[in-house]
């Protein structure tokens, strides 16, 4: 059930084609304004290893995208990509300070969970960092499971990752 008062807007494959596939460009541009938020959070709570993180998070690879706006404004965002053909991997997942506690977020992973599942992945996997206490906490919450780190977070001690079934 969506939250009231604020307009859920889900963007597929609109990263793409940046404009061209008949989207409106101000999508874009709400989702870069608030990616560019999000690193400059992330670069703060990473430190050194921020270039190593960012190499993983680049904008080009989403194709599922979803912003929240309330009153015309952007205010969170999430996205997934394929992992696997059974794996949706949750990535910028985002909400801007003064609309956190008011279950954005929350709303914007069961969104998205749903999304991959009607798209026929059975699973989805995330990676935060280990300071990032509330979005694990969150998480948790939502039934994901710490699990060893996966891919490129392999021997990454900063990076936790878990999983969900979806089924």
């Amino acid at each position: 059930e969506k939250m009231p008062g604020f307009l859920w807007v889900l963007v597929v494959a609109f990263i793409a084609g940046i404009g061209d596939d008949g989207f409106d460009v101000d999508f874009v541009s709400d989702f870069g304004q608030l990616v560019a938020e999000l690193d400059a959070y992330l670069r703060v709570l990473d430190g050194d290893d921020h270039e190593f993180y960012a190499q993983f998070n680049k904008s080009s690879l989403l194709k599922n995208v979803l912003i929240v706006y309330k009153n015309e404004f952007p205010v969170g965002i999430g996205a997934y990509k394929e992992y696997d053909s059974q794996t949706a991997e949750i990535k910028r997942m985002y909400t801007r300070p003064d609309y956190r506690g008011q279950g954005i977020a929350k709303t914007i992973i069961t969104e998205l969970e749903l999304w991959a599942k009607e798209e026929g992945y059975s699973m989805a996997i995330l990676e935060t960092g280990h300071l990032q206490k509330d979005a694990i906490g969150l998480y948790q919450k939502l039934g994901y499971e710490i699990t060893k780190n996966l891919g490129q977070y392999i021997g990454v001690e900063n990076s936790v990752c878990m999983e969900k079934s979806l089924n």
